[in-house]
C-alpha cells in the first residue's frame, strides 16, 4: 500500500508508545530489533488506538500516504474518551490531519480545544525553523537537482525510478495515481 501511519502516545507508565500500521508483521520486527524493545510497538488499529488514547497525556500523529490525504485514525468519538488536557499534535495537517477533529492552525493561534483535549495543528511545522529545514530539503533534493540539470528530466526520470515516482504533472496532463484519486480526477500515462 505504501502508507506509513505513526502514532506516539506517552502515557504515565510507558515514555512512549509507537503505533503503527504494517503491511506485514516483518515490519513491525524489524522496528522492534531497531528499537531494542525499548519502544513498545503495537499494530495499527481502532481497537489498540482507542485503548491507548485512554491513557495518553500526549499523542503526536504523523502520517503520510504519499501523494494522497493522510486516513483518519484518531476520530471524534474517541476523544471523550481522552484525559481532560491531553494533547494531540497532528503533524499530518498538511495531508488533511490523522485525527478527525483536525483543522490546520498558525502560529499566532497554534491550539484549540474539542471535547476537553487541546489540539496542535500547525501546518508546514518545518517552517518555525526555515534555515535547518531550508538546509535538509537541499541537501535531500539536489542529487535529484542535478540529474536533471545534467541529463535533461526525461533521461534522469528513465534512469531513476524515484524520480518517476515524484512526478505529478506532464505535459498538462496529472499522471500520479494517489493525488488523481485523492482529488477524484482521472490519470494519465507518462508518454515519452
Amino acid at each position: 500500500m505504501g502508507s506509513k501511519d505513526i502514532l506516539a502516545i506517552a502515557t504515565p507508565n510507558n515514555l512512549l508508545f509507537e503505533v503503527e500500521t504494517v503491511i506485514d508483521l516483518n515490519r513491525l520486527r524489524y522496528l522492534d530489533n531497531i528499537f531494542s524493545g525499548r519502544v513498545h510497538l503495537v499494530m495499527s488499529n481502532y481497537y489498540n488506538i482507542e485503548k491507548l488514547l485512554k491513557e495518553a497525556h500526549l499523542v503526536v500523529g504523523a502520517v503520510l500516504v504519499t501523494g494522497a490525504t493522510a486516513p483518519k485514525l484518531v476520530m471524534k468519538e474517541m476523544l471523550a474518551k481522552m484525559k481532560k488536557g491531553a494533547v494531540i499534535v497532528d503533524v499530518a495537517v498538511d495531508q488533511g490531519g490523522c485525527v478527525e477533529t483536525c483543522s490546520p492552525t498558525t502560529y499566532e493561534e497554534p491550539t484549540f480545544v474539542i471535547d476537553e483535549v487541546i489540539h496542535y495543528c500547525v501546518a508546514n511545522m518545518p517552517g518555525a525553523v526555515a534555515r535547518t529545514s531550508a538546509f535538509a530539503l537541499t541537501n535531500a533534493t539536489l542529487p535529484y537537482v542535478l540529474e536533471i540539470a545534467n541529463s535533461g528530466y526525461k533521461e534522469a526520470m528513465k534512469r531513476d525510478p524515484a524520480l518517476m515516482k515524484g512526478l505529478n504533472v506532464h505535459l498538462g496532463k496529472l499522471v500520479c495515481k494517489p493525488v488523481a484519486d485523492s482529488q477524484k480526477m482521472e490519470c494519465g500515462l507518462v508518454e515519452f
